[in-house]
């Protein structure tokens, strides 16, 4: 297998198939996201996943994150509200009591919310982009574009965060 590294970004290796021309920008940032995930995490030592430096979010929130608020976007672009088993998710999310994950499982389950926003992207026609959708219990206004284009600004975001995350945590263990 091609190391990644070494491949151009993910964005320059051409259109997704099956995914529509105005969201193929989002399917490119999920899939680069998913690489550098799966890269930043490789031999990441899962004694270290909860660790806070200097007070901020751990590699394992982000982690828990980045998969989490994608199967919540993407459920509200589907047009449908949280069940309780995303509400306790959510209410749970970035604590290690209850979690026996490790670096690996968690980066298993954001590439799995990837192909799933993938599969949704593919199902998504183009003249649906403009519906309208409402997020969280406030019902905040939002179209399926808008929460379809956070799936992808809001994982960089994270993405960026773990990276110098799990940077300062290496880093400080030796």
């Amino acid at each position: 297998m091609t190391d990644p590294v070494k491949k151009p970004e993910v964005w320059l290796r051409g259109p997704v198939d099956g995914v529509p021309a105005l969201l193929q920008p989002v399917a490119h940032a999920l899939l680069q996201a998913e690489e550098e995930v799966t890269a930043l995490v490789r031999d990441f030592p899962d004694d270290r996943l909860w660790i806070k430096p200097h007070g901020l979010a751990s590699a394992g929130f982000h982690l828990q994150h980045l998969a989490d608020v994608l199967d919540r976007l993407t459920t509200y672009a589907r047009g449908k509200p949280l069940s309780p088993t995303q509400l306790a998710r959510l209410k749970a999310e970035g604590s290690a009591e209850d979690s026996n994950a490790s670096a690996a499982s968690l980066a298993f389950a954001f590439s799995a919310c990837v192909a799933d926003t993938i599969d949704l992207l593919r199902a998504t026609p183009e003249g649906a982009l403009l519906e309208p959708r409402s997020v969280g219990r406030s019902g905040l206004p939002s179209t399926v574009l808008g929460l379809l284009v956070h799936c992808a600004e809001h994982t960089m975001r994270h993405v960026g965060q773990l990276l110098v995350t799990t940077r300062v945590v290496r880093e400080s263990s030796g």
